[in-house]
C-alpha cells in the first residue's frame, strides 16, 4: 500500500494523486446528480475509501516521525509490529517520549533488556506469560513488560473496540506516550496518540 512512500516528498506526493482522485470524483458526483441510474451511494463509498488511504499513508509517515525522534531502533518496532500483525499476535507498546509513564502503569515485570524485533515478537508470543499486556519502550530499551494500562472512558457506540485499543487509548489521553496495538482478532496495526487511535498501512516493504 505504501511501498516507497518513506520520504516527505513521497508521502505528500502520495496524498496529494489521492486528494486530486477525490476532486475529480466529487466534481463527476455533482454534474451527475440529477442522472436517476447515477450509483451516488457507490461513488460515495469509493471516496471514503481514497480518503482512508490518505489516512494510512499519513498515519505511518507521522508515526515513524513521533518514533524516530526517541529511539534509535524505531526499524525495529516496525518490523515487530509487522510480523505480529502477519501472525496475528496481539500486542500492545508504549514508547515513551517526553513524559514518564511509569506512574500510569501496574503489575509491570520489569526486563531492562536491549530492544529488537525478536525480542518484542517473543515477548507476544501466544502462552508466552508476558504476552497479555503492554510492553514499555524507553529509549533503546525495553523497560519492562506485562504491564496494566488504564482504560478509556470514550463511548464507541456500536463500534466494536477491543481492551487492547481501549488501554492504548487510554493511557494516551493522559500522557504523550505512543501506543501501538496490534489485533490479535485481524492482525490490524494502529497506533494511539493524544486520545485518538490512527490506523497503519499493513504493507511490509512500507518498513524499509
Amino acid at each position: 500500500m505504501l511501498e516507497g512512500y518513506n520520504t516527505v516528498t513521497n508521502i505528500k506526493n502520495h496524498i496529494a494523486f489521492h486528494l486530486e482522485q477525490i476532486i475529480e470524483e466529487a466534481e463527476t458526483m455533482r454534474s451527475s446528480i440529477e442522472d436517476k441510474d447515477y450509483c451516488l451511494l457507490c461513488e460515495l463509498a469509493h471516496i471514503k475509501e481514497q480518503f482512508n488511504e490518505i489516512q494510512t499513508s499519513a498515519s505511518f509517515f507521522y508515526l515513524k516521525t513521533y518514533i524516530a525522534d526517541f529511539t534509535q531502533n524505531y526499524i525495529d518496532i516496525a518490523k515487530a509490529i509487522q510480523n505480529l500483525s502477519e501472525r496475528r499476535h496481539g500486542a500492545l507498546i508504549i514508547v515513551e517520549r517526553n513524559n514518564p509513564v511509569d506512574s500510569l502503569l501496574q503489575g509491570g515485570i520489569q526486563l531492562n533488556a536491549n530492544l529488537s524485533n525478536r525480542l518484542i515478537e517473543s515477548i507476544f508470543f501466544p502462552g508466552n506469560p508476558l504476552h497479555d499486556g503492554a510492553l514499555h519502550i524507553k529509549g533503546d530499551y525495553i523497560v519492562s513488560a506485562a504491564n496494566v494500562l488504564p482504560l478509556t472512558t470514550q463511548n464507541f457506540g456500536n463500534e466494536k473496540v477491543g481492551t487492547r485499543h481501549r488501554a492504548a487509548i487510554g493511557l494516551s489521553e493522559l500522557i504523550d506516550a505512543l501506543v501501538l496495538v496490534v489485533s490479535e482478532e485481524t492482525g490490524r496495526m494502529s497506533f494511539a496518540l493524544d486520545g485518538t487511535l490512527y490506523p497503519i498501512s499493513t504493507a511490509k516493504d512500507s518498513i524499509h
